[in-house]
């Protein structure tokens, strides 16, 4: 792999746990990549699945999704989330995708070898696959859209989502 390839990492943080465990990075003076970027949400069960395709064809190489795990405030969030992302990873892998590059864990409010762990873990894989193909995650994210266009999966989303998904 090139010298110059520095991979884009997205952590999905959940605010009630994950995020405070990023923070706690901080606080304890470690530290983590400059690539890593986090997004501190309410839950990521929020995110489609076109999110994370259309993630990787603007050029992120991976996507750590750190939630709460069984200690979600929102009943029955995590195990919609793990389901999603487990069709994700059948969708990503049937269409030549890596998925090494999206990963779920639990990560709790003082869990900082563990996201720190997850970090170096995502790089680890980056660094030996290389950068996302953004021709193939973008022709996934379409045929992705393409399904939810026939059910009423798109329908139930508001305008707004649909303009972001579009």
């Amino acid at each position: 792999m090139s010298e110059s390839f520095v991979p884009k990492i997205l952590v999905l943080a959940t605010e009630k746990c994950a995020y405070p465990g990023a923070d706690a990075v901080g606080k304890a003076h470690q530290e983590y990549p400059s690539n890593v970027h986090i997004l501190r949400v309410l839950s990521p069960v929020l995110f489609p699945e076109d999110f994370y395709l259309r993630s990787f064809s603007k050029g992120i190489d991976a996507i750590l999704i750190a939630a709460c795990g069984s200690d979600c405030p929102y009943h029955g969030a995590y195990e919609k989330l793990a389901a999603r992302i487990d069709q994700l990873t059948d969708r990503m892998k049937a269409g030549g995708l890596e998925t090494e590059r999206i990963r779920l864990t639990a990560i709790c409010t003082v869990c900082i070898k563990a996201f720190l762990k997850e970090i170096a873990l995502l790089n680890e894989h980056l660094n030996r696959i290389g950068p996302v193909d953004r021709a193939l995650a973008e022709q996934l994210r379409t045929e992705s859209l393409a399904r939810l266009q026939g059910t009423d999966q798109l329908e139930a989303l508001s305008s707004d989502a649909r303009g972001i998904l579009v």
